[in-house]
This record gives C-alpha cells, structure tokens and sequence, in this order.
C-alpha cells in the first residue's frame, strides 16, 4: 500500500523559506514511471499544482512559482522536499503531495495516492 505524508511547519513568517518533506512509504521514488508532486489548495479557490520531481530526479514547476521554487529528493529516506522561498500571506494554503502517472494527469488533478495535506499559514 502506498502512502504519503507531508511534515513541516504550521507557521511561516512572510519572506522566510518554507519547507516541507514528503515521506513516501510502500514505493520507491527512483522506480516506475511516476511523478511525485506538491499541490496547494486555497479554501475557494481551485487546487494549485505547484511541481513535481520525477523517477529520474529531473523537476517541473508551476511557472508562477518556479523563482522562488526547489524540489529535490531522498532516496534513501524515499523523501521528497519542497522549499519556497520569500513567502507571502499569498502562499497560506493546504499543501499536498501526490504521485500522478504523467505531469499531464498531474496538471489536470488527476492523481493515484495523495497525502493527507498540511495546513500552512504565512503570518508574522
């Protein structure tokens, strides 16, 4: 059985990093043909995604987000990071990761498993 779990902060003050890890249990992040992604979701507003890593250790980013943007990942711990740079309240979301089949699958929120997301509120 494969399943995800965000870890990391509640809070972040406006203009520090955010990072959160995704520990992937039950799979293996360098195996198959999967894309491991975060995705964010805003109370009313449609489900972001924000990027991915894939098998092969190559990244894709929102464009909107790629400046400020890094994914990289553990194999040995089969953990998976973001890392967002110089928040604002803007980025005050529910982030998620989730392994898709294809970054097309993961664009149109199409995904196998997901974890069980993470609020996450940028405030002084």
């Amino acid at each position: 059985q494969v399943q995800l779990k965000e870890h990391g902060p509640g809070l972040v003050k406006p203009s520090r990093t955010l990072s959160l890890i995704c520990a992937v249990s039950g799979d293996s992040l360098t195996a198959g043909h999967y894309y491991y992604n975060w995705v964010r979701q805003v109370p009313g507003k449609d489900r972001e995604w924000v990027g991915a890593i894939d098998v092969s250790g190559s990244t894709y980013f929102t464009p909107s987000l790629a400046s400020r943007l890094f994914i990289w990942r553990d194999t040995s711990k089969d953990q998976f990071t973001l890392q967002l740079s110089s928040v604002t309240p803007a980025d005050t979301a529910v982030y998620f990761c989730a392994r898709s089949t294809s970054l097309d699958n993961a664009r149109a929120g199409v995904y196998d498993y997901w974890g069980q997301g993470i609020q996450v509120t940028v405030s002084s």
